[in-house]
């Protein structure tokens, strides 16, 4: 079986390549569909599969760059990315990632990045499965109560209203920014791309499954510019922080490569896929596989204190971060079709 094993030059370390293809192409398909780069789950997916820690927050960088650089161009097409925006986080977004790079190759050197960046991902993963749930609560009281006043809840309307509280803070300088149809403090957005950008540099996510949520949670943009401004935002910090990667000696650019090819062919899915697919329970979809995704990097962290199970906990980790990318895809992709062939139908009965 050695021919399923291909050796990465730069990081010294021999690959199980079908499950590059599996991540380029699920992620692919799960990026298109929800508007983030899916970085989350292929930062610990690299890391699983073999790669050490800090060469799995580069390579993922840098395969990150180019499909979203791409994506931006085709969201500012439909006048989704708020550039105004944009600009004004791209300071914190910078700053931020260089600040979590440079504690990356601190870790590196303290030997102690494998364990903190896990943990950390642990902490934020919960933290967002926490956040959809509670979101996905609050909507459907809403939607009940509405219901009761003999009323329909509004298609856009979420459960999470943070940012109301928070564009009450009137720190100077206040902007109007047309496109999202918000005014706030300079320093809101500025501060949370700070945050985002510095996980970004840590944990080697683009910080799309942050940073949309917290435009839409605590900036408050309408779903439509959140995704299409954070695209802006994950292209040039993934052009960054690719470039920051790679002086430092820690991208291995043929892995990067091969899921780059396999994310442009599954984007075009989760791109059309949106098109059928309409509803809150996908975000249910979403929760749950954040959490088999937290297991999975669990998995990874008891092996030291059961050494006896560390080739079971190892292969089940492998099995289930490949298999929560297969089956989302997977699930995404028979409902396009479903609804792909329910259109036609439709079209021949007229």
């Amino acid at each position: 079986m050695d021919w399923l094993y291909i050796l990465m030059p730069i990081a010294g370390v021999k690959i199980f390549w079908p499950g590059l293809i599996i991540l380029g192409v699920g992620v692919g398909i799960i990026g298109g569909f929800f508007g983030m780069g899916g970085a989350w789950m292929v930062t610990p997916g690299l890391n699983i599969l073999g790669f050490p820690m800090a060469f799995a927050i580069g390579t993922d960088i840098a395969h990150m760059a180019g499909k979203s650089l791409i994506s931006t161009l085709r969201h500012g097409k439909f006048g989704n990315v708020d550039y105004k925006l944009g600009l004004i986080m791209l300071v914190g977004t910078v700053v931020g990632f260089e600040v979590g790079a440079q504690m990356i190759m601190w870790l590196e050197r303290l030997g102690s990045v494998e364990v903190v960046v896990r943990w950390i991902y642990i902490a934020l993963l919960t933290f967002i499965a926490w956040t959809v749930f509670h979101d996905v609560g609050k909507r459907r009281a809403k939607e009940r109560a509405a219901a009761a006043k003999g009323e329909v809840l509004a298609a856009g309307a979420t459960g999470v209203e943070w940012h109301k509280t928070l564009h009450k803070i009137k720190i100077p300088p206040m902007v109007t920014l047309h496109a999202a149809g918000i005014t706030c403090s300079a320093w809101l957005p500025i501060i949370v791309s700070f945050l985002t950008g510095w996980l970004a540099g840590i944990l080697g996510i683009g910080g799309g499954l942050i940073r949309m949520p917290a435009l839409i949670y605590l900036v408050g943009c309408p779903t439509h510019v959140a995704v299409g401004t954070d695209l802006f935002e994950v292209a040039i910090s993934g052009l960054y922080g690719a470039a920051t990667y790679t002086y430092k000696g820690r991208t291995e650019l043929v892995a990067a490569l091969i899921m780059l090819v396999g994310a442009a062919i599954g984007a075009q899915v989760g791109a059309v896929a949106t098109k059928y697919i309409k509803g809150y329970g996908i975000r249910i979809a979403f929760g749950l596989a954040v959490i088999g995704c937290a297991v999975s990097i669990l998995l990874k962290l008891v092996q030291p204190w059961l050494p006896a199970y560390k080739t079971l906990l190892n292969n089940a980790s492998t099995v289930l971060v490949l298999s929560l990318v297969s089956l989302m895809s997977l699930y995404i992709f028979v409902r396009m079709v479903q609804g792909a062939k329910k259109e036609l139908a439709m079209k021949k009965q007229k």
